[in-house]
């Protein structure tokens, strides 16, 4: 047969896709020759000794599984039973009403960027002509994933750079504004990349705007027990849950357990009656099988077995309070080194953020003499991992910053 004339490639116009902030400033980390160095724009929990934990309860879960030696069969469309039952009371409460009258599901996700995927998908065929609006700023992906299923995304108002908070006057402007079926994305606790969150009474304000502007919210839980425990860090959710307006919720274990690289999370969707829950779990695992086809096996079953027994469960909330009470700690050492060194900005405010990152007030300039001066890697909008503080090298980051704010 005579050889086919070459016909143009359909790839030949493909244009370079921008990299990653994130992934890429680690890749540019690991690269990085210098004998001393520190990535704080990395978005893990690292401990003292620098490295991702793998926490004990997690450990004695996998002993648990391995010598139970069960096969790795297909799971359910929408994940394991078990896994989706504990999910939905650690975020709702075992004693929850909405539970009890089947107005709430909860599917397994590929972690909580999964979550946020599958609703995504899902939303985009119930409300077509809908748009998102995610906060001035949010984490880099919300706007990439609602984009990608075909809304448009546009911002609220969120963050004050000179108070170095909440603009909530703003954010509630912003909010009032926006048509009516506007998807509004909200971070339920540890705002990333701020650290900046709302105040329990400003939640009821925030409710009572998405019911009276007709807004749907979609609540993102990927650091809860990092602000003040499991319990206590589910308040938006629980209040959301008590106003009797349907909502979804995507939720994450890839911090709170370590498990990052198990991807593991899940979905929950707030319905009207029980009848609207059965009809949308019919839809929302038609999303799932068109995409992923079910969940594995591994990530979820360690989860479940926390969950599900008391004394792993306890061990997990100890470990996690360990956790949290390490980042807080850093966050003072970082204002107390600062202080110290007697560096004329103010970064006072970083102790009065929550979770794993701060939104330090540097600027793109002072992080790019950081990373080529002194090997610290951050993001150009000044988002700092707190959690990659330790006592060692939060000294050195003290004495960089305090150059760099000199520039």
């Amino acid at each position: 047969m005579p050889a086919l004339a070459p016909s143009p490639s359909p790839f030949a116009s493909v244009q370079q896709a921008a990299r990653d902030p994130i992934l890429g400033l680690t890749e540019a980390f690991h690269n990085d020759s210098r004998p001393v160095k520190v990535n704080l724009g990395v978005g893990v929990y690292l401990t003292e000794a620098g490295k991702v934990p793998l926490l004990q309860c997690v450990h004695q879960a996998e002993e648990a599984l391995a010598a139970a030696a069960l096969a790795k069969n297909y799971l359910p469309i929408d994940g394991a039973p078990v896994y989706n039952k504990a999910v939905r009371e650690l975020l709702f409460g075992s004693n929850s009403p909405l539970i009890a009258t089947s107005r709430v599901v909860t599917v397994e996700t590929l972690g909580g960027t999964g979550g946020l995927k599958v609703g995504a998908d899902y939303l985009r065929r119930l409300l077509p002509q809908s748009q998102v609006a995610i906060s001035n700023p949010s984490w880099e992906n919300h706007r990439a994933i609602f984009e990608m299923a075909g809304f448009g995304v546009v911002n609220y108002h969120y963050y004050d750079p000179v108070r170095r908070g909440v603009d909530f006057e703003a954010m509630c402007s912003s909010l009032a504004s926006l048509p009516q079926g506007t998807i509004a994305v909200l971070h339920g606790c540890c705002h990333n990349p701020t650290g900046a969150d709302l105040e329990e009474s400003q939640w009821d304000t925030v409710i009572g705007l998405c019911a009276e502007k007709g807004l749907f919210p979609f609540l993102d839980m990927a650091y809860q027990g990092f602000w003040k425990g499991l319990a206590d860090d589910t308040l938006a959710v629980r209040k959301f849950a008590d106003s009797g307006l349907s909502f979804m919720v995507s939720n994450s274990f890839s911090k709170s357990l370590s498990l990052y690289g198990e991807r593991v999370g899940a979905l929950s969707i707030v319905t009207g009656n029980a009848t609207e829950t059965a009809n949308v779990l019919s839809q929302i695992k038609r999303t799932i099988r068109t995409n992923y086809s079910n969940p594995p096996t591994h990530g979820g079953a360690i989860v479940a077995s926390i969950l599900n027994s008391p004394g792993l469960r306890a061990l997990w909330e100890t470990e996690l309070t360990e956790m949290r009470e390490r980042i807080r700690t850093m966050r003072h050492e970082l204002v107390k080194g600062l202080e110290a060194l007697k560096v004329s900005q103010d970064f006072s405010f970083v102790t009065r953020q929550n979770g794993m990152f701060s939104y330090s007030g540097l600027k793109a300039n002072q992080v790019e003499l950081l990373q080529t001066q002194y090997g610290i890697y951050a993001l150009s909008t000044g988002r700092i991992c707190v959690a990659a503080l330790n006592s060692k090298n939060v000294g050195y980051v003290c004495e960089a910053i305090a150059e760099a704010v000199k520039q």
